[in-house]
């Protein structure tokens, strides 16, 4: 890999090569990417889409959308602070090509933005509860009607590939969906592969999947573009490294944030594990004068989160030979020398907040409400795509939203669009019309 193909301005669905240095700094392509995303349907959706709990009523929990703004602000310290590091390492990269260290945060945060743009209602439930209803459910009927690929896709059902589907696929007039930059598609993909072959190994890039069968030839355009193929093997963006830290180190510590808010986690527990991870930075005469609770954990939190970006960034710099030659097998924190702290605030996380019996009955709800609306759209989209849709079918499909992609070319991407339509629904919209479903 090489820094110049790595930051690749090229618009998805262009021909056209940007240059760095003809860019206009006040309104920088990169810039353009985070810009497009917020403005998308599928980002405003976030707003009502589960963090860790379920249908909350209070101001303090977060959302996708809360998140995810999070991690792009985190996101863009971190590309900053790196790209200073990288230019300094590469001084060709500013003085002949135009790059800036903003260039790198600006990039790393609007892959930052996009993260979870995938992502359906309910969480990770929303992910388990489609798996489920395709490879034990109604849905393993499809089984021997779709290649094995294809129907390795639903099965596992992927929130990353799902958001590289929203940000890529063209529709009519609209060739190239979005049209970011292929440095912010590549920053993007945490998991640069296909569904098939499961191949677990020790390299953090074969954790999950990264794209849908009905986006391969977007896929491979754009690891070609940024010269990630390693024979046979794609390669990993160093800047994804960054993205997700940024989501590892809002997750660690805000979600622990949120269920001491909740009264989950008491206060004084919590306050030991935090000041354990930001010791060496706390100034304890500051922190005695802070009174009030929010104060308090404010602090801590600012506090965690600088310390935990200043150590990311040590690891990226220490290891970006490696990272760039795709011998780097760990996320930034598995190398931390925050690990213990941040494992042990995780675990906590895990006890107190995510197996919450509350957080438990919501994701039940949800589980129920996304089955429900599988059995009525995908059955719905299949007769239709067979053009045999019965009345109730035709009902149902009178419920998408005028624009959205439905029926497909193949059986596969008919069953692909309708599940990725349930999986663009907000957390309230999908229970609503579960609810509606099953009223008749």
């Amino acid at each position: 890999m090489d820094w110049e193909s790595l930051l690749s301005l090229r618009r998805h669905g262009d021909k056209i090569k940007r240059l760095r240095i003809d860019q206009d700094d006040l309104r920088l392509g990169f810039e353009v990417d985070y810009d497009r995303i917020v403005f998308s349907n599928a980002f405003r959706s976030l707003q009502d889409k589960t963090q860790v709990i379920p249908f909350s009523k209070t101001d303090f929990v977060h959302t996708r959308l809360t998140h995810s703004l999070e991690v792009s602000v985190v996101g863009r310290s971190l590309g900053r602070i790196a790209g200073r590091a990288i230019l300094d390492k590469y001084p060709h990269l500013e003085k002949s090509l135009g790059y800036h260290p903003n260039d790198f945060g600006a990039i790393t945060a609007a892959a930052s933005l996009a993260h979870d743009i995938g992502n359906p209602p309910f969480g990770h439930s929303g992910e388990k509860s489609i798996g489920h209803f395709f490879n034990k459910g109604n849905g393993k009927e499809f089984r021997n009607r779709l290649s094995k690929l294809e129907y390795q896709d639903l099965c596992d059902f992927e929130g990353n590939a799902n958001g590289f589907k929203i940000l890529t696929e063209s529709f009519q007039g609209i060739p190239g969906g979005l049209r970011l930059s292929a440095a912010t598609l590549g920053a993007f993909i945490k998991y640069p592969k296909a569904s098939l072959p499961i191949k677990p190994t020790d390299h953090v890039r074969d954790k999950k999947y990264g794209f849908f069968q009905a986006q391969k030839i977007e896929f491979d355009e754009l690891i070609d573009e940024l010269s990630l193929k390693n024979g046979n093997e794609n390669l990993r963006h160093p800047l994804t490294y960054l993205v997700e830290a940024a989501d590892d180190i809002c997750y660690t510590i805000i979600d622990f944030e949120d269920g001491i808010n909740l009264g989950w986690i008491s206060e004084e527990f919590a306050l030991e594990y935090l000041i354990n991870l930001v010791k060496d930075d706390l100034d304890t005469k500051k922190y005695a004068k802070l009174k009030d609770k929010p104060h308090r954990l404010s602090y801590l939190r600012a506090i965690a989160i600088n310390s935990l970006i200043q150590d990311a960034i040590k690891v990226f710099t220490e290891n970006e030979t490696q990272i760039l030659e795709g011998t780097f097998s760990k996320a930034l924190l598995e190398k931390s020398k925050y690990k213990a702290q941040v494992e042990d605030i995780i675990d906590v996380s895990i006890k107190k907040v995510y197996q919450a019996p509350e957080v438990v009955k919501k994701e039940i709800v949800g589980y129920k409400a996304i089955t429900e609306l599988l059995e009525a759209f995908v059955f719905a989209a299949y007769r239709d795509f067979e053009n045999k849709p019965t009345a109730y079918d035709k009902l149902i499909l009178s419920l998408v939203p005028e624009g959205v992609k439905f029926k497909g070319n193949t059986l596969y991407e008919s069953l692909l669009n309708s599940t990725c339509f349930i999986a663009s629904l907000s957390d309230g919209k999908a229970l609503e019309i579960a609810k509606n479903i099953s009223s008749n």
